[in-house]
């Protein structure tokens, strides 16, 4: 049975203050076009289907049109939430779409039921466990002592109807216990979200969303693995190399197969680092002009408005920096200690914190965005 291991779309993200949309369109259709040519039985998306609870309405087409073509294929998709996920947005109409072969976790109730196909060496059972947090185990679990995402999934797992004869797939959102991830990840991973790789073992194959480099995980043979992210979604990717990830399952306790075939991306992901007055007269290397960059100066000096007069050759420059003997001191610009920082409103602390940062105005768009941030915040806490 050949299976197709995606998470992490994140899609209406927003890549510093560019909206990643029209990159991710254009990698949803490269998938589109090796799924037409693998023909796989099935599509496994593990979770942070979107990068945020509440996603825009062009987040929401991208996917349902995106889904509606994998289904036209012919093959079942199965989808679970992340963490950045609504559940219950995502199990909508989780019930209709079944019966179409779109198969959805809906929000954990305390069971986690099975999807069965089949193929020539016999039953294939999917097990769809959306991203797990340790109160809402406890719910179900009231007499358990659990401390955190462990405990949490070795209970969830252990409730499970897994048939150790036949070959069973799991779906997975977690932070396994031996990955390795960068530091913007790590906002989302502590000690307490870590889990033992070990509670997997009645799996014969374990697609796992979460976190973003692609990476086999807690098995030699291969069989417990993270995609990683189709697409580059941080300055530590840049060198990375994106894979879509097409495995093979055969008889029962025969070795998963696995290939990696190459994503390319609409827009690379690049590094330039030197002298202002270098960088601006050499401009970005051949081809490159439409790419993303991140750029970090060397001089000494703060240059005026270099990011606006760098703009004007690296068209889509997300972000400048200084390495220079002042910032390698720890003598950084912060907020404090600024007159009247108090009386500043949410909105313009991110908007001093982002000059600060990144050297340059906010934009009216993200200006507008943040805005718009701060209001539905401002409305969960109400």
């Amino acid at each position: 049975m050949k299976l197709i291991h995606l998470s992490d779309l994140h899609l209406g993200k927003r890549l510093i203050e560019v909206s990643m949309l029209e990159d991710q369109a254009y990698i949803l259709k490269q998938i589109i076009s090796i799924a037409t040519a693998e023909q796989p039985d099935a599509v496994l998306i593990a979770g942070d289907v979107y990068d945020r609870s509440n996603p825009p309405a062009e987040a929401m087409a991208l996917f349902s049109d995106f889904v509606r073509e994998l289904s036209s294929l012919g093959c079942a998709v199965f989808i679970i939430s992340g963490n950045h996920d609504s559940p219950d947005r995502v199990a909508y109409m989780g019930g209709l779409l079944s019966a179409c072969g779109v198969h959805v976790s809906p929000v954990y109730d305390g069971h986690i039921s099975k999807v069965t196909m089949t193929d020539e060496y016999g039953p294939v059972d999917f097990f769809l466990m959306p991203f797990i947090q340790p109160e809402e185990a406890h719910q179900f679990f009231p007499e358990a002592d659990i401390a955190g995402a462990d405990d949490a999934v070795r209970l969830v797992i252990g409730g499970m109807d897994v048939d150790p004869s036949r070959r069973n797939v799991i779906l997975s959102h977690q932070c396994i216990l031996g990955s390795s991830f960068d530091e913007k990840e790590q906002r989302f991973v502590g000690t307490l979200d870590n889990v033992n790789p070990a509670h997997y073992a009645p799996f014969d194959y374990v697609a796992l969303g979460h976190i973003h480099r692609a990476q086999a995980i807690g098995r030699e043979d291969g069989s417990m693995r993270y995609c990683g992210t189709p697409l580059k979604y941080s300055k530590k990717e840049a060198n990375a190399d994106k894979t879509l990830d097409v495995v093979t399952l055969g008889p029962k306790g025969a070795p998963v197969q696995a290939k990696f075939l190459p994503l390319k991306p609409l827009r690379e992901l690049r590094l330039a680092r030197g002298l202002f007055q270098d960088l601006l007269e050499q401009g970005p290397a051949p081809g490159t002009k439409e790419d993303f960059y991140f750029i970090t100066l060397t001089d000494e000096e703060d240059q005026d408005h270099a990011a606006a007069k760098l703009r004007e050759k690296y068209r889509h420059l997300l972000a400048l920096d200084y390495d220079n003997s002042r910032t390698r001191a720890g003598d950084s610009l912060t907020l404090e200690g600024r007159e009247g920082v108090d009386d500043r409103s949410d909105l313009e602390l991110v908007m001093d914190l982002y000059r600060l940062t990144h050297g340059m105005d906010m934009s009216d768009e993200a200006r507008a965005y943040v805005e718009a941030v701060i209001r539905e915040m401002e409305g969960n806490d109400a």
